[in-house]
Formats: C-alpha cells, sequence, structure tokens
C-alpha cells in the first residue's frame, strides 16, 4: 500500500519499522517539529523522525494540519491510507478523508476504556488486571472510531516503560496483519458502555501520596517509571522511587519505619528496591543508604 506514516515517539516508531519490513510504501513520515532536549537544549528530531530519515523516507513537520497549504500537501500525496501512532495533532475532517481509505490509528488501549492522551499511565494508575492494542479507523470525536482489531497482555507488575515497549511492538505486529487482510477486519462501532478517558498526566500527579494504600503507591511508582519517575522530598531534595515491595505493616502515612528504607502509607507499607537522587544515576535503595542518611522516624513528604 501506498502510506503516510505520523508518528512521533518511540511509541511508534515499532510500527514504522513493521511497516516498511513488510514492503508497504511509505511515501512521507509526519512527526512533531524538533524540541529543544538535553543539556544544550539542542533542537532535537523526534524518535520517528530519526528513524524516517534513516530509512531514508521524507519527513514533514508541520506545527498544524489546518491549513488550507498543509491539507493540499497531504492530499497530494495520494496515499492510500494513513498510520498514526501517537502523533499528537488533532487531525482535521480533510485529512481524514484525504487518504482512500482513511486513516488507521495504533491506540495504546483496549478501547472504549482510556480513549485519550495517557492510556497505558491511566490503565496502571487504575490497577487495570490488562490492557492492550486497539487498530482503529478514525474519525472526528476523541478515538471514538470503530475498531478494526485488538490484542490484550497483561499488566502484572509491569511500569509504564515495560508496557509502552510492549505495546509498541504489539500494536506494530497487528498493524501488518490488519493492513494484509483489511476486509478480514471489518470495522466495528465501539460499545458505549465501558468508556474511560486517560487525561494528560500532570507532573503533579508523581508525587508520592502516602496517605494512599500501599499498592496504590505501588501502581503510582510503576505508573510513573522510568519518567518522570514518582518521588518524595526529604531536606528539600527529591528522590525518586523507581521500583518497590508492598507489604502489610502499619505506621503513620509517609513514616519511615526502619533503617531500610520501608515507608508507611495509609494501610500497609512500601519498601523501596530502586530509587534516584537528583542528578544522579539510579541504584538500589541498599546503596543509596551507604552514604545518605535516612533515619527511622523521619516522616516523609
Amino acid at each position: 500500500m501506498r502510506i503516510i506514516f505520523m508518528g512521533t515517539p518511540d511509541f511508534a516508531v515499532p510500527s514504522l519499522n513493521a511497516l516498511v519490513g513488510a514492503g508497504h510504501d511509505v511515501v512521507a513520515v509526519y512527526s512533531q517539529p524538533p524540541r529543544r532536549a538535553g543539556r544544550g537544549k539542542a533542537l532535537t528530531p523526534s524518535p520517528v523522525h530519526q528513524r524516517a530519515e534513516a530509512l531514508g523516507i521524507a519527513v514533514r513537520t508541520p506545527l498544524s494540519l489546518r491549513t488550507a497549504e498543509a491539507q493540499s500537501e497531504f492530499a497530494e500525496l495520494e496515499a492510500d491510507i494513513a498510520i498514526v501512532a501517537a502523533y499528537g495533532l488533532i487531525l482535521p475532517q480533510a485529512i481524514l478523508d484525504a487518504p482512500r481509505l482513511g486513516c488507521l490509528n495504533v491506540h495504546a488501549s483496549l478501547l472504549p476504556r482510556w480513549r485519550g492522551a495517557a492510556p497505558i499511565h491511566r490503565a496502571l494508575l487504575a490497577g487495570d488486571a490488562e490492557t492492550g492494542v486497539t487498530i482503529m479507523q478514525m474519525e472526528a470525536g476523541l478515538d471514538t472510531g470503530p475498531m478494526r482489531a485488538k490484542r490484550c497482555t497483561p499488566v502484572a507488575r509491569k511500569t509504564s516503560g515495560d508496557l509502552t515497549s510492549e505495546l509498541a511492538n504489539l500494536g506494530a505486529d497487528l498493524l501488518v496483519e490488519v493492513l494484509g487482510a483489511l476486509n478480514a477486519h471489518p470495522p466495528i462501532t465501539q460499545p458505549d458502555v465501558g468508556v474511560t478517558y486517560a487525561a494528560k498526566i500532570d507532573k503533579a500527579e508523581s508525587r508520592l501520596d502516602f496517605s494512599q494504600s500501599a499498592d496504590q503507591v505501588e501502581r503510582q511508582i510503576r505508573a510513573f517509571a522510568p519518567t518522570p519517575g514518582a518521588f518524595f522530598e526529604f531536606q528539600g531534595e527529591r528522590i525518586r522511587i523507581l521500583a518497590a515491595d508492598w507489604a502489610d505493616g502499619t505506621g503513620a502515612p509517609g513514616e519511615l519505619l526502619d533503617n531500610h528504607m520501608t515507608i508507611a502509607c495509609g494501610t500497609g507499607v512500601i519498601r523501596p528496591t530502586r530509587v534516584q537522587r537528583a542528578g544522579k544515576s539510579a541504584m538500589s535503595a541498599t546503596e543509596l543508604l551507604r552514604g545518605y542518611a535516612l533515619p527511622a522516624g523521619t516522616i516523609l513528604s
């Protein structure tokens, strides 16, 4: 097929690779414009932008698709279909209608659960037992389009980083399967029951709330690992917890119960296993405590 690919972060790269590997003609890649990143704040192309250039595919980075010029340039590509994976721009109706077969979206949830910007984080925070990917025929609504295929995976003790990588690969495989037999995957209208919305993550949500139960705190840790990292503050310094176990136990919420970094929650306790100080590399909790005093009885916030 003659395809336009639209994506920005690492999540979208496996889908682009899979399309090329399956022999499809990717005539152009659309991605978010380069952003300033790193200590030098140099303009850095997105992961999809970088991969497309390595594959020799033309890349376009419009700030908007709402202008007549952008829509005309898109239509002139005469694509059979457009594939969207975490692109980051709203697609106006003129863009949705331009490809002969419309636009398909690789969405990281089991629609209609977790429509919106942050489905992986929200699934983890909510304690979902499973999640997955949906290949959806796009329409103007927010992830409301009919579904062509789904693939599931258990959440278990995975982090957002783990799930992002796993779902990216699941979505890429499922995308190629759907495109290889489009008629065998007819669009199915999403049910009205079970709709939830995955609001964009606010960085303030990564501050740990030890008044919650230990299992909720542990889910919060996994939801924000590896970035931005769930954190608490001690003596004005942010310390991120990247992994932890939880168990029964009692104490005031946020209280350090021993010299092994056991922290009391609203119910139960957590025991951090991997942590990171500001500006330092990640390390085990044991390594941190060798040179950094966190006295028992301290109340963390």
